[in-house]
């Protein structure tokens, strides 16, 4: 990951950042001068051709969201040397939904891949095959404390669901099936574009003993993706839905995870529950989890804490929901916590994110229909 003061000189092209990432965006990449950083999302000229004319060369560092592909920029970049680095929102992302449009706190940047793309190998899958953290016990001791939080304060992606106690039934084991957004990348890299309903399915003929607890993507909940499942035909196959109830709340009573790739099914071995993976997610593998499927490039044993050091101390990076300067992870969950709790016990800060969220949805929903 490129940290240093030393890029200054260097000019940075972001491909594929939507305009209102932009801003939101910039205070991750400190090592670049606010001149150096150029954001390319042409109206008329291609991609490759808007670059060049903002002085794209040899020397630059190029950025592309996601699992996006630029074939031209690509193979420019091929042709001169140049590594592309992908962006993506970290594990602990906001007091919000990313759909929303809400400031993220956490991003990932990898020049191997991206963490939720198993047919290569990422920065994230190469630190748990290959870092030797016998020789970092502060960093695990650091992971431990990470945990605490995570439990004790119900810290999550997002972070706007309501915490909740929450009762099921004791007599059987329960298990907690995760949606998720099933136009989004995890899934087609990861799962084999599998879908929500079909999990529920899988899960419903394998374990027809259990429990089962459907929760709902959020981001789908919303309005603002894909992936719903009618509520009659998902009570088919599960015994409950819940949705706007925080992870961290359901994670606290149910005894199993079931999901393709979903954060959740990570969330979940923090919580010290079993989970089955169905997809191939970057947590699955290692000796943690339950896994439909094998990725014969992870060969190494993780115990969590080393599974946690890798995804939310080595491999992102934080800025301060305060200041939006660099900062550690720890910062960022204490800051991310102050205003989860401000969202859960303020009516004036639920109302205003509240309309924030639903004027952001309707600006999409219109945007949608010019395009």
């Amino acid at each position: 990951m490129r940290g240093s003061r030393e890029h200054l000189k260097n000019k940075a092209y972001f491909f594929g950042f939507s305009r209102w990432k932009h801003g939101f965006i910039r205070p991750f990449f400190y090592e670049y001068s606010a001149k150096n950083i150029n954001f390319i999302n042409p109206l008329i000229s291609t991609h490759l051709k808007l670059a060049l004319r903002k002085g794209l060369d040899k020397e630059s560092h190029i950025y592309i969201w996601g699992r996006k592909s630029f074939p031209e920029i690509e193979k420019f970049a091929k042709e001169n040397g140049i590594d592309i680095y992908r962006v993506e929102d970290g594990f602990i992302r906001s007091v919000g939904l990313g759909s929303d449009l809400t400031q993220p706190y956490s991003q990932v940047v990898d020049k191997r891949g991206i963490y939720f793309d198993p047919t290569h190998e990422s920065d994230l899958e190469y630190i748990l095959q290959n870092y030797n953290f016998s020789k970092e016990p502060d960093l695990l001791k650091r992971a431990e404390v990470i945990k605490d939080e995570i439990i004790k304060n119900k810290i999550s992606k997002y972070n706007s669901d309501e915490i909740k106690k929450l009762n099921f039934p004791s007599q059987q084991i329960v298990a907690l099936v995760t949606g998720q957004v099933e136009d989004d990348a995890s899934i087609q890299y990861g799962a084999n574009g599998m879908t929500n309903f079909e999990l529920l399915q899988i899960v419903k003929e394998k374990y027809p003993d259990r429990y089962i607890v459907y929760k709902p993507h959020p981001d789908v909940l919303s309005g603002n993706r894909v992936g719903d499942i009618p509520r009659e035909k998902a009570l088919e196959y599960c015994d409950e839905i819940v949705t706007n109830i925080s992870i961290g709340s359901l994670l606290e009573v149910v005894d199993e995870v079931h999901t393709l790739t979903s954060l959740t099914g990570f969330e979940g071995l923090i919580y010290g529950k079993k989970v089955y993976t169905y997809g191939m997610p970057f947590y699955a593998g290692w000796g943690l989890t339950v896994d439909l499927r094998k990725c014969k490039r992870r060969t190494a044993k993780r115990t969590l804490e080393e599974l946690i050091a890798a995804s939310y101390l080595l491999y992102p990076r934080y800025i301060s929901v305060e200041t939006k300067g660099i900062c550690s992870a720890e910062k960022t969950i204490k800051e991310l916590k102050i205003q989860k709790e401000k969202l859960n016990k303020s009516s004036f800060f639920r109302i205003k994110f509240t309309i924030y969220s639903r004027i952001s949805r309707i600006i999409q929903k219109l945007l949608s229909l010019v395009v």
